[in-house]
């Protein structure tokens, strides 16, 4: 792998250059990067994904509906439709996306829309919402937004990476200062208070930035088409957990760490299973698998004994409300500033 990213690192260096000086226009105000009087925050990444982008927009609307009425925005990745196009709970993965799919058949009472062009999908949103939520946006700086949640998978920091090819980072380390709020996610159990230390220290935070810790907490039951049930349910039965997400190592470890014993069929992030991995999946008894996952593939394994097992965001050192009360400050000055 060394030897590989030094045979990269060249292009590594063409990608920095050309996303730096993108990245130096917008911030010299040469290209427009539009602020809107609705409030907007961005949840996204410097990496190319596995940080837990869904579960924490699923994490604001569980708080943030008890006040305003909300939207999300996703660019809706690799799906076959284009343009804007508003998310319907029984709306395809071809048509809409996993993600924005998932958020929408979770929360059916919110307008969830997908739209490469986040200036237009903005603006066909904020006269119906009191807020928008940008999924997966820190890298389209053509809209400014009033709050931007940067996330770090603990096991994967972007102060370890590095930039395309050679690495998973999709701009410099450096475009970390744009965020208000960096999140470190998916962190172990036990993870000392000196290890959260001494990230925080390597990661030189502005003035303005707040850095919060987070772990995944799983839940007690899978959830199926037709059922639900508690997940020991799996305890003496021979199942294979499917993935399709970029990073599933947290959930194999939970899973092997109270003692379930399964098969693995790992895939690409958001994976199209082709007809012959479906046959193939066909033959397996049960399977367990993500929620975003389960997007895909129950539309294509209706008749099966296919389950997923939901996943919630846990803030850790008892900072959540901490959390929540600045993003709620963060809305009600944009609120403020707008009248």
């Amino acid at each position: 792998m060394k030897r590989l990213r030094i045979l990269l690192f060249p292009f590594s260096v063409v990608y920095g250059a050309i996303t730096g000086m993108r990245n130096y226009f917008y911030d010299r105000g040469w290209w427009e990067s539009r602020s809107y009087k609705t409030p907007l925050i961005c949840v996204g990444n410097l990496s190319t994904g596995g940080t837990g982008k869904s579960p924490m927009i699923q994490y604001l609307l569980s708080f943030l509906l008890e006040d305003y009425t909300v939207a999300v925005l996703s660019r809706g990745y690799k799906r076959k439709t284009s343009g804007y196009l508003e998310v319907a709970t029984n709306s395809t993965v071809d048509e809409v996306g996993d993600e924005p799919l998932q958020i929408k058949q979770n929360y059916p009472n919110v307008k969830v829309a997908v739209c490469a062009d986040r200036r237009t999908g903005v603006e066909k949103l904020e006269a119906s919402v009191d807020v928008v939520l940008l999924d997966d946006a820190f890298q389209h700086r053509k809209v400014q937004p009033s709050t931007s949640i940067l996330l770090t998978s603990f096991s994967n920091l972007y102060l370890d990476d590095y930039l395309l090819p050679a690495g998973n980072l999709r701009e410099s380390r450096l475009g970390a200062a744009r965020a208000d709020m960096i999140l470190v996610t998916k962190c172990p159990e036990g993870v000392s208070y000196a290890k959260q230390q001494e990230i925080q220290f390597r990661m030189q935070l502005k003035p303005h930035q707040k850095l919060y810790f987070t772990r995944i907490g799983y839940d007690s039951f899978i959830y199926g088409k037709t059922e639900t049930l508690q997940l020991e349910y799996l305890m003496d039965k021979p199942f294979t957990l499917v993935t399709g997400i970029a990073n599933p190592q947290p959930l194999v470890d939970f899973l092997k760490k109270n003692g379930y014993v399964f098969k693995h069929e790992k895939f690409a992030d958001h994976h199209d299973f082709s007809a012959s991995e479906v046959k193939k999946l066909q033959k397996k008894d049960i399977i367990l698998t993500t929620e975003k996952d389960y997007m895909r593939l129950q539309p294509k394994l209706q008749k099966f004994a296919l389950y997923y097992l939901p996943i919630k965001t846990i803030f850790l050192n008892e900072q959540e409300a901490f959390f929540q009360e600045f993003i709620r400050k963060q809305i009600r000055f944009t609120l403020k500033k707008a009248d």
